[in-house]
């Protein structure tokens, strides 16, 4: 058995990180996930949320948004639609983007087709607010 993971995250649009790491945390579609080497082969979604994992002594937090999680061999492989470090994100960004959604969301009623929409905005915001306080 491996004493470290290595991590694997790309979107769509570059890879984000590869790192050998100790721990690693993810948002789990139902529920949070905690992986260490060792960890049995797994496939899994996603949800938007904070991603953490471990290197020594120091934490890295990413913001993630909808994806997938495979463990494979003491290598964990994160697809997912966007990622951004605690460090990247532009906080006046992120609480622009989220009172636009709150205000969106006054205005519509839950069966409007735009409510989901603007929903997922708010989380999303949300994420990347509670990620950022964190560099």
């Amino acid at each position: 058995m491996a004493d470290k993971l290595k991590l694997e995250m790309v979107t769509p649009y570059k890879r984000v990180l590869s790192e050998e790491v100790d721990e690693i945390t993810a948002p789990g579609f139902i529920g949070e996930l905690g992986l260490l080497p060792g960890h049995t082969p797994l496939l899994t979604t996603l949800k938007v949320g904070e991603l953490t994992y471990k290197k020594g002594s120091e934490q890295f937090h990413v913001a993630v948004n909808w994806g997938y999680l495979e463990v494979e061999e003491d290598t964990v492989t994160v697809l997912v639609d966007t990622a951004e470090k605690s460090d990247e994100i532009d906080l006046a960004r992120a609480k622009a983007a989220l009172g636009r959604a709150e205000e969106a969301l006054k205005a519509l009623s839950q069966e409007d087709k735009n409510f989901k929409i603007m929903e997922a905005a708010l989380e999303r915001a949300l994420i990347r607010i509670q990620v950022a306080g964190k560099k």
